[in-house]
């Protein structure tokens, strides 16, 4: 008894002294002094109170908002809309995932099948370290499904099929974690609650997983939306050459839908952390659409009550020039340098170094529109999220979005202006941005 008595003591001061200290309260001893560097691209915006809504009449009788003085959270903002070139990485990673996945199937060398350990991966990672080879007739002959048929090829040349451009992600459903009535019983020691899944379908929660959202979604944009967005408009240029060629390559996306935006916001959080996870570092905030009070604190740029993000309350400068990319005068689309979307950051940008918070796209937020929204949100972090199920109203699909584009008027153009689209549409004049969340405070 004496002997383990002793082995206990040792093994309590080999094992506990660093994280013990001798019985004082010190904390777990762990990384000290972490510092959160700024993302690559991203904009610092720091907490603060502002009046969201708007600062002029609403000429449009719209009524869909009121002043309301809010306060948000500091977080990270793109300096810019997300450009071709940068969704085209996302394309380019789904492409190479689904190709890598087709050839696991028959050449292990390109999926782990087991850990360091020799314990099995189900189901297998993908190994991007295995090079595809299409000079190899072996691969060339596994991936021959996934390019167009010779028949469906509009150019006799060897296509990707992008309708197999298919984003598997998943999404913790916070919201309906949180209700009472379906948190974890310590007395009963089991979920009681019930949760819906992506499909609308109501199913018991048995465990944590009943949160954890399955989608999958084709990620391509609707190139197409530039001829069905105009009845009698000449536009089929822009279908071929806006996503693909390079000349577009700093322009805006478009022809992106709400969904396919979040999709982006996914896998963007997941490629930077499976980096991260390499380095031994530790993850950061995950990347999101903006909240409308986000969208709209970050568009004023610390200009409180400003009708526009440069400040003042006219579109053009002390020259004469106009300060956005939107439809000015009568429609003399090309009075301001563009006639559709221009290449991004084009026009100076707000106090906060954000580039086309008015004009050239309007953007995708992360809420749900409802006109009466400003009376229920909260004033701080302000929020209002629906997550439309299939067989919901078509209103209940309405996203909000913000800062007008290059085919509409100066009034779509001001801070407290909000719109809606339906979250399935995908728009010529509607891309996106992402923002992130800061670690720590900034006081």
């Amino acid at each position: 008894m004496k002997k383990i008595l002793v082995l206990v003591i040792l093994l309590g001061a080999t094992f506990g002294c660093s994280q013990y200290n001798e019985g004082e309260l010190t904390g777990v001893q762990g990384r000290k002094g972490w510092f959160e560097s700024q993302p690559y691209g991203m904009a610092f915006i720091p907490i603060g109170s502002f009046n969201m809504g708007p600062s002029d009449q609403d000429v449009s009788w719209a009524m869909t908002s009121y002043s309301k003085t809010v306060s948000v959270d500091a977080f990270w903002m793109d300096e810019t809309e997300i450009t071709n070139n940068e969704y085209r990485q996302f394309v380019y990673y789904v492409r190479d995932s689904i190709m890598r996945r087709k050839l696991g199937e028959q050449i292990e060398d390109f999926v782990i099948a087991e850990d360091q350990f020799g314990n099995p991966i189900d189901p297998p990672i993908l190994n991007w370290e295995t090079e595809i080879d299409m000079q190899n007739e072996e691969h060339v002959e596994i991936l021959n499904e996934l390019y167009l048929a010779e028949h469906e090829r509009f150019y006799r040349r060897k296509e990707f099929d992008t309708r197999k451009l298919m984003f598997e992600y998943y999404r913790v459903d916070m919201q309906q974690a949180a209700k009472k009535s379906n948190r974890y019983n310590f007395d009963t020691k089991e979920y009681s609650g019930t949760a819906i899944n992506a499909q609308g379908e109501i199913m018991d929660v048995e465990d944590r997983s009943a949160f954890v959202i399955r989608d999958v979604i084709n990620i391509y944009p609707d190139t197409l939306c530039w001829i069905s967005d105009f009845t009698y408009s000449f536009n089929e240029p822009y279908t071929n050459m806006y996503f693909w060629h390079p000349s577009y390559d700093n322009y805006p996306v478009v022809g992106i839908s709400w969904k396919q935006a979040r999709a982006f916001t996914v896998w963007r959080t997941q490629y930077l952390n499976e980096f991260l996870l390499k380095a031994g570092d530790g993850f950061v905030q995950d990347f999101r659409l903006p909240s409308e009070a986000e969208w709209e604190y970050a568009s004023r740029g610390n200009l409180d009550l400003a009708m526009y993000p440069w400040g003042g309350m006219y579109t053009r400068n002390k020259e004469g020039c106009f300060l956005a990319n939107f439809k000015p005068l009568r429609g003399n689309y090309v009075d301001d340098g563009g006639l559709i979307a221009v290449a991004v950051g084009s026009y100076s940008p707000n106090e906060y170094g954000l580039f086309d918070m008015s004009g050239n796209v309007a953007e995708w937020t992360a809420n749900a529109f409802d006109e009466s929204a400003f009376t229920f949100m909260h004033d701080m972090n302000p929020d209002y999220r629906y997550e439309a199920l299939p067989d919901d109203a078509v209103s209940m699909k309405r996203k909000v979005i913000r800062g007008g584009s290059w085919k509409d008027i100066g009034y779509f153009l001001q801070n407290g202006t909000r719109s809606y689209e339906f979250q399935d549409s995908a728009k010529s004049y509607i891309g996106f941005r992402c923002v992130r969340s800061y670690l720590g405070s900034n006081n």
